[in-house]
């Protein structure tokens, strides 16, 4: 059953999290990166708190060091990066980006954690960064003024994902994923609502603007599902299969954000669909020994 349960849930986050990247960049519109950035954490954690804080009182005290470090590099700094980063590239570019994800996963699981993969993992992860060079250059062609600088944002936040999802199997196997979630929020949202105050959000506001409705609305959905949901069946999708595998996720992600960015009016081009074709089988062989 596990077996089966792990592609749900690896299917259901690409939806989520595929879509976010739409909801980022509609979210812009009204509202800077550094104030979606906060309210995101905000109101991610007010939800996750409100679920699942009586379980907080489980966490063995030598847990919350690596619970406050995976909550910073899984959630907080992650948060203001995409933003950042989408006030330059498309979206789908961010999602394709974030396919570093596996690589930098096994990488680091090797070098730091002591997490082995096998040969066929490390195959997996290579085709599925073929695919995703593939997609990048293409974007590259198709976008020719966009400020691929911004990709940097992007890039450091998928050493911080690899970073977390070892944390997670390594330290944090034990704990139960809503716990996990709202340990990691605990941290974060008390610096989140500093920064959104010197955003100058609150003496700014405006709820009669239009742009800014709008952008609360797709801050709202994006919290709920592609951060609150979602952080709480990655955690589970961890535990149940191994780093490289519940990583691969960034792999089906690009696929979804994509779909919505031709939807949008960004451009899509049959190179692209080819490197699609080559990611998924970069996901099917990273999922040997998972």
């Amino acid at each position: 059953m596990s077996g089966s349960l792990k592609w749900i849930y690896l299917i259901v986050l690409s939806l989520i999290w595929g879509s976010s990247f739409i909801l980022i960049k509609k979210s812009l519109i009204g509202l800077s990166p550094f104030q979606l950035g906060s309210l995101r954490i905000i109101v991610t954690g007010v939800i996750l708190l409100a679920i699942g804080y009586g379980s907080l009182k489980t966490i063995h005290k030598s847990k919350w060091i690596w619970l406050i470090i995976s909550g910073f590099l899984g959630s907080f700094f992650p948060s203001f990066f995409f933003a950042i980063a989408e006030t330059e590239i498309d979206s789908a570019i961010a999602s394709i980006l974030n396919s570093l994800v596996p690589l930098n996963t096994i990488l680091m699981g090797l070098a730091i954690f002591k997490i082995t993969s096998t040969k066929r993992q490390v195959l997996g992860v290579i085709i599925g960064f073929v695919g995703t060079a593939m997609l990048i250059l293409k974007g590259a062609h198709l976008n020719p003024h966009q400020n691929y600088w911004y990709a940097g944002f992007v890039i450091a936040s998928t050493i911080m994902y690899a970073a977390n999802v070892n944390i997670i199997k390594k330290h944090l196997q034990d704990v139960k994923p809503l716990t996990i979630a709202a340990g990691n929020f605990l941290p974060i949202i008390f610096p989140a609502i500093i920064i959104l105050f010197f955003t100058g959000f609150f003496s700014e506001f405006n709820i009669e603007d239009p742009k800014l409705k709008m952008s609360l609305l797709y801050v709202l959905i994006l919290s709920i599902f592609g951060t609150a949901l979602a952080k709480v069946l990655f955690n589970k999708l961890v535990q149940i299969s191994t780093p490289v595998f519940a990583s691969s996720v960034t792999y089906l992600m690009p696929i979804v954000a994509l779909i919505w960015g031709l939807i949008d009016g960004e451009q899509f081009h049959v190179i692209q669909a080819l490197a699609t074709v080559v990611i998924l089988v970069g996901v099917y062989l990273s999922n040997k020994r998972a």
